[in-house]
């Protein structure tokens, strides 16, 4: 790799690692903020869920302006709006003003993930993809890794701090964007991605479901993207009412929210390295998902019971680690029954899981302003009936079992 092809690198990681830290020190910031302003647990299952809305609709639009008008534009504009949406966030005295912040960053910010990993696919060897692709997810691992750490710590003594570095990260990353990172679309590029825009079809969505013929419920894929939604809607129970609980129950503050936060990010990454790769191999996909549903059913269970910071890290642990394999090898195995177009099997997959991702949150917030132990309960118990439609439904191939055809319609 080229010295200017590392320096292209060194940014465009630079600014993941400032998008996901900015994600990461705001989320244990979150419910203490709700708290200050009057609100509850309704409010913050809307809060996180209008990015993740807005993040699914506007991510494939920004992918298809950024072939129009290049890539470095497009990556300016997410970082412009992802600063400015910090700042707001800290500069916030109504709620209103959370939800119009976390609004725009779901639009603008969306920008920059697919941009980038456009930008690496454009402008590296095919031979080097790969180190480019793994630097960048190296730097998004670190973000999420630091992230609630260093937000529960930087707002200790004031909850608006965090956002205002953040804000001032997302400038010192579009000064580099600006300065140094050269366009990598060719002018002629730009031309033929003209009259093209992606958006997201539900049509899409609802045709990889059905089977191809009237013998079969769904299509060989279609029972694991619906499993793939449940298991986001549950896994979300836990994470967007986490610091809600924390306070609630146990009176913890913004720094041991971090804290315990930051342990979730490590076991999450290091298990993916580690742990998921040996385990498929070793027992198959479908024994993965069946075993991880199974102790992710145990492990809010296991969450409620815990009532003490080591119980509680112990209890979190285990229950991220159950929810780390899960995800990989769901994917894994719809890449197995998808013998035609990967990319449009994986899109499917994202597209699912952001689903639920945006229910998630909503149900969540208001089951805990019911009872502050009806998020985990009701994740348990979605956990447990993945669990059994696995068993009747998810088993092992022995080869790929099915092509996905080229979709007819923008993902």
């Amino acid at each position: 790799m080229g010295a200017g092809s590392r320096k292209n690198i060194l940014i465009l990681s630079f600014t993941l690692v400032v998008v996901m830290l900015g994600f990461g020190l705001v989320i244990p910031i979150f419910p203490f903020f709700i708290e200050e302003l009057g609100a509850g647990g309704s409010e913050l299952g809307l809060l996180v869920a209008i990015s993740a809305l807005l993040e699914f609709v506007f991510a494939p639009l920004w992918g298809s302006v950024s072939d129009r008008i290049g890539r470095k534009p497009v990556l300016m504009i997410g970082m412009v709006g992802y600063g400015l949406s910090s700042l707001l966030m800290g500069l916030a005295t109504q709620l209103w003003m959370l939800f119009a912040s976390r609004a725009l960053s779901g639009i603008l910010s969306s920008a920059t993930l697919t941009t980038a990993l456009a930008y690496v696919g454009d402008s590296t060897p095919e031979k080097e993809r790969g180190g480019g692709m793994g630097a960048l997810g190296a730097a998004m691992a670190l973000g999420v890794i630091l992230g609630p750490g260093l937000g529960g710590w930087l707002a200790g003594d004031s909850l608006s701090t965090p956002f205002f570095i953040a804000a001032g990260m997302s400038l010192v990353s579009l000064l580099l964007i600006l300065l140094l990172l050269p366009e990598s679309l060719p002018a002629e590029a730009h031309r033929q991605g003209k009259g093209k825009v992606n958006v997201v079809n539900l049509r899409a969505l609802w045709q990889a479901l059905r089977p191809r013929s009237g013998q079969a419920l769904f299509s060989p894929i279609g029972v694991l993207l619906l499993m793939v939604a449940l298991f986001s809607f549950a896994l979300t129970n836990f994470e967007a009412v986490f610091g809600l609980y924390a306070l609630e129950k146990f009176g913890y503050g913004p720094e041991r929210v971090g804290t315990i936060l930051m342990v979730v990010a490590v076991v999450s990454t290091v298990g993916k390295a580690v742990l998921t790769g040996p385990a498929t191999k070793r027992w198959g996909e479908a024994a993965v998902i069946k075993a991880s549903a199974l102790a992710g059913s145990v492990g809010f269970l296991v969450l409620l019971a815990a009532n003490t910071y080591i119980t509680i890290l112990l209890a979190t642990g285990f229950f991220i680690l159950s929810k780390t394999l899960l995800r990989p090898a769901a994917f894994a195995l719809i890449s197995r029954r998808s013998a035609g177009s990967q990319g449009a099997a994986m899109g499917l997959s994202n597209s699912f899981m952001s689903l639920g991702r945006i229910a998630g949150p909503v149900w969540a917030g208001f089951v805990f302003d019911v009872n502050v132990n009806y998020p985990y309960l009701s994740g348990a118990a979605i956990m447990f009936v993945g669990f059994l439609v696995s068993l009747i439904w998810v088993s092992q191939p022995k080869i790929s079992t099915c092509a996905i055809k080229t979709w007819p319609y923008e993902l």
